[in-house]
């Protein structure tokens, strides 16, 4: 198990120039770098991978950034740039040995409205049918797709643990797995840790986030259980550090963060990994 941290805590939107993290990243002790990729014209995935190597970092995952006419579920051109900005994002980690591109793949974030049942059916199939198109490409690159259920302010589409692994096997692929985070399950889910036995081998990216957004293990979440829960389904892939503050404007934001929730972002970073370490018995 690897422990990772999402490079939106310090930078957005990042671009080849902003590998300089890496090296801290690594100094402090993370084995890989989540990167929102907001746009793929951004980053030179292969000027990327030189400076992880050269960092002795890993890219652990792409983020994908759902915004504004990247909606699965929407009009015929939403769907088609949707697809293509998932497509590149394939392509990119495949270029640089990165496992996953994770996050709410599926509809553009902040979309959360009542919508009827019927109209709910005919959203769903359409994010099945774009997903079983894009999954195919994914196979072929060697490349997962996390899905990552969004707490209800962020979407109406998906929510939960169930509602993601219905996704998932509606799309049934080897390439599509599920993405759980502790802040979006601190609002939806009964029972953290019964959620992540239910999603068991489907479970293949985890989000470790504080209550507020701020430091994990720094907040009311029960953390023991989360981790004996996801030793119980021998679970294998990273677990992220994606917290946010006021000092990246723009995700910020669009995250809703109105108050220094920490004294500062580099606290959140060091003393969230310490925090893991400690609960996940990592010296």
């Amino acid at each position: 198990m690897r422990f990772g941290i999402n490079s939106f805590l310090f930078v957005s939107p990042f671009v080849t120039a902003s590998t300089k993290l890496f090296s801290q990243f690594k100094k402090w002790g993370f084995d890989t770098v989540e990167i929102p990729v907001e746009d793929p014209s951004h980053i030179d995935p292969v000027a990327v991978k030189a400076a992880a190597k050269k960092a002795g970092i890993a890219v652990g995952s792409i983020c994908a950034c759902m915004g504004p006419g990247r909606d699965f579920r929407g009009n015929a051109a939403e769907q088609k740039a949707g697809a293509a900005y998932i497509k590149a994002l394939i392509d990119q980690a495949a270029v640089m040995g990165c496992p996953s591109v994770i996050g709410p793949v599926y509809s553009v974030v902040g979309k959360a409205d009542a919508v009827e049942p019927k109209q709910q059916k005919v959203e769903f199939a359409l994010v099945v049918k774009n997903l079983k198109a894009l999954a195919k490409h994914a196979e072929k690159k060697g490349v997962l797709l996390c899905i990552e259920p969004l707490n209800r302010f962020e979407t109406d589409f998906l929510n939960t643990c169930d509602q993601g692994l219905k996704l998932v096997k509606a799309v049934g692929s080897k390439a599509v797995k599920l993405h759980l985070d502790t802040f979006h399950m601190n609002i939806e889910e009964k029972n953290q840790a019964a959620a992540i036995i239910k999603a068991g081998k489907h479970l293949a990216h985890f989000h470790a986030c504080g209550s507020d957004r701020g430091t994990p293990g720094n907040d009311h979440i029960e953390w023991a259980p989360i981790v004996k829960a996801l030793r119980k389904i021998k679970f294998k892939g990273d677990v992220v550090i994606e917290s946010f503050t006021t000092d990246v404007k723009v995700i910020a934001r669009a995250a809703a963060i109105w108050r220094k929730i920490e004294p500062n972002r580099t606290d959140i970073a060091v003393k969230g990994l310490k925090n893991m370490h400690k609960v996940f018995g990592k010296k």
